[in-house]
């Protein structure tokens, strides 16, 4: 029995899957948390995968392993392969400026011009989160830091590359899923725009090499496991749960994420529908949230009770909450692209100032956010049929009773697991296996959840998050 390891390092801890390559079982696990913050010493990162290797019993019966991370981080290295400084986090928003100045510059000063320029060239518009827009705001904010940087990576690229062990910049590989995040690299041409990376960041700098889905990127050190290319964990995600063609993952964590697996790219100009790439080969058009389950937690925190509570109060309160809406922009919001709004409750009378309607309205409030998401990825012309729901989010009763009301289509909630570091698993069993296509684990027993749409609710939603927005913009 060959076993494969699956790491997860994401934004709050990194995670560890060690499965048999040819089946999928689950043999042993191990996880160990990050700190907490919006940049991060990326030594954090290699620590807490130590520590969750050993808990998982370590790598030396493993014969391939992959890595799955948080995309967008922004990892600087100098020439001797050290970080430069502790890395920007996908939720950091100081660079929302320069995502407007490079916006104006790749249009001439046209903002429009501008948008359609940059969803052409590499399927996404710039916002706070993408990597290219830190790189300007590093270039901008700390020129020392900037003047010693050699080469700039990505969370997961830079576990791979510790894990190899070379300490060779030119040794720095990722993968397209990963890649398609940066703001530098074409998913439709496969290629990097070293000009959208000087401008930027005002240079050229050395990039990962970009590896295809089931690449070898090596060993670890010392003669360990096979090392797959690793990929950014929403396109781990899809592949963990076996996402096909025209299936939606929506995973509910620190962010909100709707994307679908999809055979062609996408360029959205309005920047809502970043177009990336998957794991396999195809593209997965994605629709990012700042605020997910840590709205549930705000809530729950506010009202005093756990999240089983919560689900119980939001079950019994009415539909659409007699009109309560909560617009559950807590920590700014990236779709809308509003980095520094804040959240709004709307709807306050004598009869909604109850627990019961104030957690109902967090639940929708939460899942009319995603449910825009979905109809920008319509919009941009790929295909939804059936949703599945992943993350820590879809641990609510309410958050599964209630989604396929507001969302608008069937909804399939696999077993609670841990999906990017399955799906980073699944990929090193496909790296080990050498085939065309990954292993065609047994699907998972599902949950599944259907119920008529409820368009009133979206309505109200669409009426108080246009409101809200309206107010924050004068």
């Amino acid at each position: 029995m060959a076993l494969v390891a699956g790491v997860d390092s994401s934004t709050q801890a990194c995670k560890v899957v060690v499965r048999d390559a040819g089946t999928g079982r689950l043999v042993r696990e191990g996880r160990a948390p990050h700190p907490a913050g919006t940049e991060v010493d990326p030594e954090a990162w290699w620590t807490a995968l130590q520590q969750a290797l050993e808990r998982a019993g370590g790598l030396d019966d493993v014969e391939a392993l992959s890595v799955g991370g948080q995309q967008h981080g922004m990892v600087c290295l100098d020439e001797r392969g050290e970080v430069v400084r502790p890395a920007l986090l996908w939720n950091d928003t100081r660079s929302a400026g320069a995502a407007s100045e490079l916006i104006a510059e790749l249009g001439d000063g046209d903002e429009s011009r501008g948008r359609q320029a940059w969803a052409d060239a590499v399927g996404l518009v710039p916002v706070a989160s993408f990597t290219v827009t830190k790189l300007r705001w590093l270039a901008r904010a700390e020129p020392e830091n900037a003047a010693r940087v050699a080469a700039v990576c990505l969370p997961h690229d830079w576990l791979t590359w510790r894990l190899a062990g070379t300490g060779r910049l030119d040794d720095l590989v990722t993968d397209r899923g990963d890649a398609s995040g940066t703001g530098y690299w074409s998913p439709s041409s496969g290629r990097y725009r070293t000009d959208l990376l000087e401008l930027g960041f005002g240079r050229s700098l050395v990039l990962p090499r970009v590896l295809g889905p089931a690449e070898r990127a090596g060993r670890v050190a010392d003669g360990g496991p096979v090392l797959g290319p690793g990929t950014g964990d929403n396109a781990a995600a899809a592949l963990g749960v076996g996402a096909a063609v025209g299936d939606v993952v929506l995973s509910l964590g620190t962010s909100g994420v709707v994307s679908t697996v999809s055979r062609s790219a996408a360029a959205d100009p309005s920047g809502t529908v970043a177009g990336f790439a998957d794991a396999t080969g195809h593209f997965l058009p994605l629709v990012v949230t700042l605020n997910a389950a840590r709205v549930l937690d705000a809530t729950a925190r506010l009202l005093g009770v756990d999240h089983d509570a919560l689900s119980r109060l939001a079950l019994s309160a009415p539909e659409g909450s007699d009109g309560l809406v909560l617009v559950p922009y807590l920590e700014g919001e990236r779709t809308p692209d509003k980095p520094w709004s804040t959240g709004a409750l709307h709807g306050l009378t004598l009869g909604t100032c109850e627990p019961a309607h104030l957690a109902r309205a967090a639940v929708e409030g939460l899942l009319c956010g995603l449910a825009d998401g979905l109809d920008a990825i319509r919009a941009a012309g790929s295909e939804a049929r059936r949703v599945l729901l992943v993350g820590g989010g879809a641990r609510s009763e309410a958050v599964r009773r209630l989604s396929p009301a507001v969302l608008g289509v069937p909804v399939l909630v696999p077993p609670p697991g841990e999906p990017v570091a399955d799906g980073a698993a699944r990929q090193a069993a496909w790296v080990l296996d050498g085939g065309e296509s990954p292993p065609q684990w047994p699907a998972s027993e599902t949950e599944s959840y259907d119920a008529a749409a409820t368009p009133a609710v979206r309505e109200r939603y669409a009426e108080a998050r246009d409101l809200t927005v309206r107010r924050q913009q004068a």
